[in-house]
């Protein structure tokens, strides 16, 4: 249910972002601050790596020092009133562990944890230490933690599967669960023939599992056949982090945040923005 709603312009409530930057602007801190403006959120940030990419390709990571990155974290938590916090790509295992060091010490609020793994190729993006420190240190202390199937399959420590459908997520969603995070949210964009790049025929609806230990909810949407998918992650746990900032409880602001990023899928599902996947229309200029 939503909090009781102030009257019009008053000051918005804020949230916080701790990812990577991508400087094609399609996914990464960017993803996220127009995500959260776009609903009404004052998003804060924290950098934790600056990336050289655009819709194509990554070709260069430059992670930012942890003691910046607490730096940062700190600057930003003793100034503002921060309602929820995202958490993105975070580079490296330090990084990792300082966030859920802050997240431990009850710092960062409905804590919406984007476990940012593999790319969309499936390459690993993280070592072995780095996975270990969000098993054991910050995936315990997050409201929400949002998996893609292969990210899924590294936290549940499974081998990932090619051919997964909503019992398979509902039990990735039940060992993630397992590891202490209060909900799960397991999402199907790379189930069977919904990514673009994926062979075989393409459903026509597309399933994301939400999981809180006792009962398994499956979320259905429509599939918008697009290439321009580039940020759907970062847009849709930012998305959450917003409700939740803005006092929806978890299951709603999910719901409302998958309606949002369907609404943005479609509104970009013809623009011709770069060579490769292109970004989303967050603010609905397709529409208006």
């Amino acid at each position: 249910m939503k909090a009781a709603a102030g009257p019009p312009w008053t000051t918005p409530p804020v949230a916080l972002t701790i990812a990577g930057s991508d400087s094609g602007a399609g996914a990464g801190i960017q993803a996220d601050l127009k995500a959260m403006s776009a609903l009404g959120v004052f998003a804060t940030t924290v950098v934790t790596a600056v990336t050289a990419q655009n819709s194509a390709a990554v070709t260069a990571v430059h992670p930012v020092p942890t003691d910046v990155v607490d730096a940062q974290l700190a600057a930003v938590l003793e100034d503002f009133d921060i309602r929820a916090v995202k958490t993105g790509m975070l580079a490296t295992a330090s990084t990792v562990r300082l966030v859920a060091e802050r997240a431990a010490a009850g710092l960062l609020a409905s804590l919406v944890v984007d476990p940012v793994m593999v790319a969309s190729s499936g390459r690993r993006l993280l070592d072995d230490d780095s996975v270990d420190a969000y098993r054991r240190g910050l995936i315990p202390h997050a409201l929400v933690v949002t998996p893609n199937l292969f990210e899924a399959a590294i936290l549940a420590d499974v081998e990932p599967r090619g051919d997964g459908d909503a019992d398979t997520m509902a039990d990735l969603a039940a060992r993630i669960h397992r590891l202490g995070p209060t909900w799960v949210l397991v999402k199907g964009g790379h189930l069977p023939g919904v990514h673009t790049a994926d062979t075989g025929p393409a459903p026509d609806r597309v399933v994301d599992v939400l999981f809180d230990g006792s009962d398994v909810t499956v979320l259905d949407g429509a599939r918008v056949a697009t290439r321009n998918n580039h940020g759907t992650g970062c847009s849709l746990a930012s998305a959450i982090a917003a409700h939740l900032a803005k006092g929806y409880d978890v299951p709603d602001a999910v719901a409302r945040a998958k309606a949002f990023v369907h609404d943005a899928l479609e509104g970009a599902s013809h623009w011709e923005l770069g060579r490769g996947h292109g970004p989303l229309d967050p603010f609905g200029w397709s529409r208006n």
